[in-house]
């Protein structure tokens, strides 16, 4: 099982947008709601990007606003971090049922740190983060990376996701994936099953995505 984190695990939306409207004001702005759509899923490095063009500030380094950003989310993730609906009692099956899990997510070594102390540091075999890659998503190397590390196929891989980034990152691994959107639309595809909240996902389901009976 390959489990994103932000909009996916945890309802941690919400707090990026706290965090990059504030750093839009700070530069004398105010971030666009298709701008913020279109960060969801992203690195770090193209949210940046497009928030500088959101706001016609370009010129703006990215690794400045990208320590800022840090910065904020950090603490904003120590005091206000919380469940999706239905993702811990679907990773507590996951991980009863003996099945390898992995997290997957753009999120940076530091922030996730922090994450795991929500999500359990014993609830994944392998995490792989957005900094620990050399190309994020949507590209498949990050879903890859985590098969390999748990020596699963990626064929026998379930992805679940709430982005279309995400989706498309799973897809282009070769992943079955269960997308939950949460904060922007997924278009419908093939290889693609969605729900409107993982309440609905069970082990059955995940090992009917991958044409198998349940263990």
């Amino acid at each position: 099982m390959l489990f994103d984190m932000d909009g996916t695990l945890v309802d941690s939306e919400k707090l990026w947008d706290v965090a990059l409207r504030e750093l839009a004001t700070e530069y004398g702005g105010t971030l666009s709601d298709p701008a913020r759509r279109a960060m969801v899923g992203t690195s770090m490095a193209e949210s940046m990007r497009i928030l500088h063009d959101d706001l016609g500030q370009p010129e703006r380094d990215a690794e400045d606003s990208a320590a800022w950003i840090n910065s904020r989310i950090l603490e904003l993730f120590r005091t206000g971090l919380r469940w999706r609906p239905g993702a811990l009692t679907l990773l507590r099956a996951v991980r009863a049922a003996g099945i390898p899990t992995a997290l997957v997510t753009s999120s940076g070594r530091p922030l996730v740190e922090v994450a795991l102390d929500t999500l359990g540091r014993d609830s994944f075999d392998a995490v792989v983060c957005g900094d620990e890659v050399d190309s994020a998503k949507p590209h498949p190397e990050p879903y890859l990376t985590a098969a390999r590390l748990l020596d699963v196929p990626i064929g026998r891989c379930v992805a679940i996701e709430d982005s279309p980034t995400g989706v498309a990152s799973a897809l282009a691994a070769g992943a079955a994936v269960l997308a939950v959107p949460a904060e922007v639309p997924i278009a419908p595809a093939d290889g693609v099953h969605q729900l409107e909240s993982l309440t609905a996902a069970d082990l059955e389901l995940l090992a009917a995505l991958l044409g198998e009976p349940p263990a």
